[in-house]
């Protein structure tokens, strides 16, 4: 399994078993679903066995979404102008971890993200925006919105912020 780690914060974003999607060679696209969960559960992406399967509905069961609940991604809002403030800081840097790590990177970060951006703020009022698990400020925004039937939700993140780690 990899798991998708933010290159500022370190904390985990998302794994492979959520079938990532690379969108204009700049954003990974992930799926999710609404998933029933009890308290103390959580969900790698892994098919539950058959002898795990419950019965019934039980009264502390929460819908929540399958990728924001195994990841602890934490719910946090912006105005379009807070947005624009936090992400101006996140690419640069992003930009300036590229520079270090994979310079050969940079060039197509920066186009590819500057295009990226200008979808998201033309959409602003469809998207709800996630931290990582520490919540860390300087760290990767995912973005979630739903794809054009209205009830699949996808989350973003941003490819060149992410670092993989298989385990």
């Amino acid at each position: 399994m990899i798991i998708f780690k933010d290159v500022i914060s370190n904390d985990e974003m998302c794994s492979d078993a959520f079938e990532p999607k690379v969108v204009d060679n700049v954003v990974y696209e992930v799926d999710c679903t609404m998933i029933q969960v009890a308290e103390g559960d959580v969900d790698i992406g892994a098919n539950p066995s058959a002898e795990d399967a419950e019965e019934g509905v039980d009264s502390d069961v929460q819908t929540v979404n399958n990728v924001v609940h195994s990841f602890r991604l934490q719910s946090t809002g912006f105005d379009k102008k807070s947005y624009l403030t936090y992400l101006k800081g996140y690419m640069k840097s992003i930009k300036n971890y590229l520079a270090e790590n994979k310079p050969e990177e940079v060039e197509n970060f920066e186009k590819g993200a500057q295009a990226y951006a200008k979808k998201i703020v033309a959409n602003f009022k469809d998207f709800d925006f996630y931290t990582g698990e520490s919540m860390d400020p300087d760290g990767m925004v995912a973005l979630l919105n739903y794809r054009e039937d209205g009830t699949t939700p996808y989350l973003i993140f941003w490819k060149h912020g992410i670092k993989e780690e298989k385990i």
